[in-house]
């Protein structure tokens, strides 16, 4: 354990060296603040951009808060994933082509212990830019829309953080023996054909982490948010993922 806690001190070091802890939370920040602000505005942008036909403003009603603040989640689903992907894309792709990885397995830990201690401060870091985002998200949404109920958002924002650890965790398994840009691009694809699968066959692929991002939803706008195949099979996809790296991460550093 404590071969572990000196990994895990060492990664979160490397990340604010590189101003990982600074950058990608303001990312989120900026992403989850954008929904309520510009579904608010929305008329008076409309009208600065000109040539808005007669009476299409007249019409428009701004969704309820709850509504808004799913919005905003769901505006992770994209540009966030894209994001978490990058920022984790060199995790245990950078120490194997440096070259530093073998010099860490000469010490007495576990390949194990590695890929543990760099999800570890994978996950740190998504907790620290979800929470910061989603708590602009909900502060302007509740200042310019309504008022929230902030369990719901907390609730809401975990079971989407959890689907966003899926990106992490598959991104940390494909930088495990493939090349950094590789591994983003697989993870994302990976997830992109999990929702795909949910978008086109709802009843063969609402058991898929996919279907986390429409339970968060449901949280914030029905109060309601169980379905165990979503959570199970999210759990089994983040545990195989870190077991696989392991075994990898050991055979690509240890001869047979």
């Amino acid at each position: 354990m404590s071969s572990t806690w000196i990994l895990y001190r060492k990664e979160m070091l490397e990340m604010a060296r590189n101003y990982k802890l600074i950058w990608i939370p303001v990312v989120f920040i900026i992403l989850g603040i954008m929904q309520p602000l510009s579904t608010y505005y929305l008329p008076e942008i409309l009208k600065a951009s000109g040539d808005v036909p007669p009476g299409l403003l007249e019409g428009y009603e701004i969704p309820s808060a709850a509504i808004v603040m799913a919005q905003a989640l769901g505006q992770y689903g994209t540009i966030g994933m894209l994001v978490l992907a990058l920022g984790s894309m060199n995790t245990l792709a950078g120490e194997r082509y440096s070259g530093t990885m073998e010099l860490i397995l000469v010490r007495p830990v576990s390949p194990a212990a590695i890929v543990f201690a760099k999800w570890a401060a994978q996950l740190t870091l998504l907790v620290v830019a979800l929470g910061l985002g989603a708590a602009g998200a909900g502060y302007y949404t509740e200042q310019l829309i309504g008022s929230l109920s902030w369990g719901n958002v907390i609730v809401a924002s975990g079971v989407y953080g959890l689907w966003l650890l899926c990106v992490v965790s598959t991104t940390l398994l494909f930088s495990a023996f493939l090349r950094p840009p590789v591994a983003a691009f697989l993870a994302l694809a990976l997830m992109a054909g999990f929702s795909l699968g949910l978008s086109l066959l709802p009843t063969w692929f609402d058991w898929t982490p996919a279907g986390l991002s429409g339970l968060s939803a449901g949280i914030l706008t029905d109060g309601e948010g169980f379905r165990a195949g979503p959570y199970l099979s999210a759990s089994i996809l983040i545990m195989i993922c870190l077991a696989v790296a392991s075994f990898l991460t050991r055979k690509n550093n240890f001869p047979d």
